[in-house]
């Protein structure tokens, strides 16, 4: 029987936890509630942890105060999305309880455990029961009460792993969204798998991080931005996936993306076929992967962005004078990018749906600022926590604007005064939010029914403020349905944002054809160029 573990196991516990969670990333990216092509909860937790591990790694001595506090400091700088916000606050609550301890016994485990959930709860405005945060409220209650008559550690964590697991498996009858779609809590899981590879590691048969997918990965050597000129860039989006298919074969889809971009470079293990293409059509080459199989993960970065970015750092001289009012936002696509600065946004941080920027990007740009005031413009709701962590972090007055889309954002900074103060700027920025209705047009990755709409993978769905308003076969069909639908008698303004999978002639045939119907409405249309979805749309 083990009744107390020192430094080493409880590093070499979390290593395994991280590495299950690794391993696994694929499998809880596809428990996402809305069947866009967009599920990136694996990823952000997993990208999460791997900072911890970095700053893990950089810990020779064997301290459990030292190796939790490096693991707590990596996990804050590489959250990403709410799930991995909330992941490195759960690590924070953990490091805290063992603070100061030569070794654990299971009633210390149990508290930091409990210690993790006050933390993360604390964290959440308004804490949401069915996810992630009741995974880790109910298994901590549960380790408490076990510790008092569990004293072996390896049972105790096999007993812990369970009350997770069937937690997980509750999180359906408490959110109906999780129902509906039928999965489980996508962070709830993620944390699962890292709880079960904590007592793997106790048990003797520690997990190693050596998925397939990441085998893949490791395979396919990316061009590094930074490499070309801007004008040498012919095709601007870096584009990955991981396609799992028994319909077709590395070579079978190496020949069809060799008409999609350059710098083609494909493999396949067992079902399992990575792609990197530079493309300037990343959703069409994700539409045409989708004929074969599913898609484990996806990345798109646009690198022309990318290049700017390096050369505007290499090219930065002294420091500004210092400004009143600064603005950071987050955007894909070099149309909404270019219409962020005719806003007068001094910092654009590349990201968005599939890539959800880190707690350190925002640091990093803040840091870039001179300004006695920044506001922050997120863009989605699965960044805005992140965000909010930065400015926790920082000694610079930040001001975070909720924005969860980019209608939003324009909106937000449409009602900025530059001769108000940046308490006045704030109320109204965060009031003009609530005038502004955003639907976005896009395409399904599985099939569902959600809304009472029957939704075929390869679908068209048009969805209005997180609910499913439209499917069919057409985009142009889809748009006009979801307009339809998300206007009413005070709509004044409809904008179009159109992304890179549609032409500027087909966005002008549009808005003609609405112009037409809606003779009273302001029909706007800009070039966003955003991949994975055909068109933002904002009504006002």
């Amino acid at each position: 029987m083990t009744e107390y573990i020192k430094a080493k196991a409880f590093r070499e516990m979390f290593v395994s936890g991280a590495a299950n969670l690794q391993n696994n990333k694929e499998l809880v990216d596809k428990l996402n509630v809305f069947p866009v092509p967009d599920g990136d909860t694996g990823t952000n937790m997993s990208l999460t942890i791997s900072y911890a591990m970095k700053e893990l790694a950089k810990v020779e001595e064997e301290d459990i105060t030292k190796v939790a506090k490096a693991m707590s400091k990596g996990s804050l700088m590489g959250a990403r999305g709410n799930s991995g916000v909330i992941l490195s606050q759960i690590i924070r609550g953990i490091a805290k309880a063992v603070d100061g301890k030569e070794q654990l016994t299971t009633m210390d485990m149990a508290k930091a455990f409990k210690g993790g959930a006050d933390t993360a709860y604390k964290a959440v405005i308004k804490p949401v029961e069915g996810t992630i945060l009741t995974v880790i409220r109910e298994t901590g209650d549960y380790a408490v009460k076990l510790a008092k008559k569990e004293k072996d550690i390896e049972r105790f964590l096999e007993r812990v792993t369970k009350e997770a697991n069937r937690s997980l498996d509750n999180t359906p009858n408490l959110l109906k969204n999780l129902k509906d779609a039928g999965v489980v809590d996508s962070g709830g899981k993620g944390l699962a798998l890292i709880i079960e590879g904590m007592y793997l590691s106790i048990k003797g048969t520690p997990v190693k991080a050596e998925s397939q997918a990441e085998k893949a990965a490791a395979a396919v050597s990316v061009p590094q931005a930074g490499a070309h000129t801007d004008e040498d860039i012919k095709f601007g989006y870096c584009t990955e996936f991981i396609l799992e298919s028994d319909k077709i074969d590395d070579t079978g889809i190496r020949d069809i993306m060799l008409g999609y971009g350059d710098s083609l470079a494909v493999v396949g293990d067992e079902g399992v076929i990575k792609v990197h293409v530079h493309t300037n059509e990343p959703g069409n080459v994700l539409q045409e992967a989708l004929k074969y199989g599913q898609l484990l993960t996806i990345k798109i970065e646009n690198m022309r962005m990318q290049h700017e970015h390096i050369l505007n750092e290499e090219s930065a001289q002294a420091p500004a004078e210092e400004k009143e009012f600064a603005f950071i936002s987050t955007s894909m696509g070099d149309g909404l990018a270019t219409i962020f600065r005719d806003f007068g946004v001094d910092h654009i941080i590349e990201g968005g749906q599939t890539m959800n920027p880190s707690t350190e990007d925002f640091m990093k740009a803040i840091n870039s600022i001179n300004a006695k005031n920044i506001f922050i413009l997120p863009n989605n709701s699965n960044i805005i926590m992140a965000a909010n962590q930065a400015k926790e972090l920082s000694e610079k007055n930040i001001i975070v604007i909720p924005t969860k889309n980019i209608p939003q954002a324009v909106s937000a900074l449409v009602s900025f005064n530059p001769e108000a103060t940046a308490e006045e700027n704030e109320s109204a920025m965060t009031e003009a939010l609530e005038y502004v209705k955003s639907g976005q047009v896009t395409f399904a990755v599985r099939d569902t029914v959600m809304n009472g709409i029957e939704i075929r993978e390869g679908n068209i769905i048009g969805i209005a403020e997180k609910e499913m308003a439209a499917a069919g076969d057409e985009v142009e069909e889809v748009t006009k349905e979801l307009i339809e639908k998300m206007s009413d008698e005070d709509t004044s303004i409809i904008t179009l944002f159109y992304g890179e999978d549609v032409t500027e002639e087909q966005a002008e045939a549009l808005r003609e054809e609405l112009e037409a119907k809606y003779d009273d409405i302001d029909i706007e249309l800009y070039y966003g160029g955003q991949p994975l979805y055909y068109y933002l749309i904002s009504i006002e």
